[in-house]
């Protein structure tokens, strides 16, 4: 079998369909360089400045994944200008997305640890885009609460939009994978049985550092998640243990709204949240937490309060 990469080395190529971490996986980013929003590919400890080269037609990262534009990111490559990674700011992944589906309860740990019944649809709910943020950038407390709580999920980027999508079609209209983290303000999540308002306090979903194209992953079921809170590791789990397969979450989400290109769907968290231990293990300002998924990176925040107003 094979299938089409778009590695960031080897260019626009068929080969094996196996996996492959090094530094011929496209990785593709949103920052901010000199001030400036652009979007390109993260090569080694540089950054390919293709948005700069292609701006007059594909000024975002969601309008190049909308063109499926593969053949012109490798095109622009050799001109981009090179920026050091050190030099940029990361912003969320796709900082613009058409809407941010995220889903709730989707690990047999997290669901018995919340004492949650079990349930036969994916439990979704919404992000806001102003909600988010982008690795390296601080999470911030909300003067209002001190129970932020982290939540290590896989992220899926929607590449092909679509209504009612077969299961069996879905991860065909998937574009690419990045690290999130949920980060939930747990008593304004637990003000009602809605889920909304504890997630989307500015500066609390962390969407990074950068997407992996769906070629570069040809078992996303393979990949391990991990969640690290100042070093110590605090989820752990397999992309195996979804109660809810990438298919099965996109084939429903499509029914109830069309997906469009730029799309994302958190896929859930597993068991090891800090509200549910004893005692509580809380993200506070100073603290450091990672979410690692093999294959893909690491997102790495800060924790900070609010800013007085």
């Amino acid at each position: 079998m094979t299938v089409v990469r778009l590695s960031a080395h080897i260019g626009y190529n068929l080969v094996n369909n196996e996996p492959s971490w090094g530094e011929s996986t496209l990785r593709l980013a949103s920052v901010v360089i000199a001030g400036r929003p652009t979007w390109g590919v993260v090569d080694g400890a540089d950054f390919l400045d293709v948005g700069e080269v292609l701006r007059a037609s594909l000024p975002t990262l969601r309008t190049a994944i909308a063109a499926a534009a593969w053949p012109d990111i490798a095109a622009a490559r050799s001109q981009a200008p090179r920026t050091p990674l050190a030099a940029l700011q990361f912003l969320p992944v796709i900082p613009d997305p058409d809407k941010i589906l995220c889903v709730g309860l989707n690990y047999e740990t997290h669901r018995r640890e919340t004492g949650r019944a079990e349930v036969g649809h994916p439990t979704i709910f919404l992000r806001l885009n102003g909600s988010q943020l982008g690795h390296g950038g601080d999470i911030i407390r909300p003067h209002v609460s001190d129970t932020l709580d982290y939540e290590g999920e896989l992220a899926v980027v929607i590449g092909k939009g679509g209504r009612y999508i077969a299961e069996a079609d879905a991860m065909a209209h998937v574009a690419g994978y990045a690290c999130y983290n949920d980060g939930t303000v747990r008593e304004w999540q637990h003000h009602t049985h809605q889920f909304t308002p504890g997630k989307n306090f500015p500066a609390t979903g962390a969407f990074g550092p950068w997407m992996v194209t769906a070629d570069e992953i040809p078992n996303v079921e393979a990949l391990k998640l991990t969640t690290r809170l100042d070093g110590v590791v605090v989820q752990e789990a397999g992309l195996d243990q979804l109660i809810f397969s990438i298919p099965r979450i996109i084939a429903y989400c499509s029914a109830f709204t069309p997906l469009q290109p730029g799309d994302v769907i958190a896929t859930g968290t597993p068991g090891g949240v800090g509200f549910k231990r004893e005692p509580k293990l809380l993200m506070r300002p100073g603290s450091t937490v990672e979410v690692e998924i093999s294959g893909i990176g690491t997102l790495i925040n800060g924790i900070a309060d609010e800013a007085a107003s």
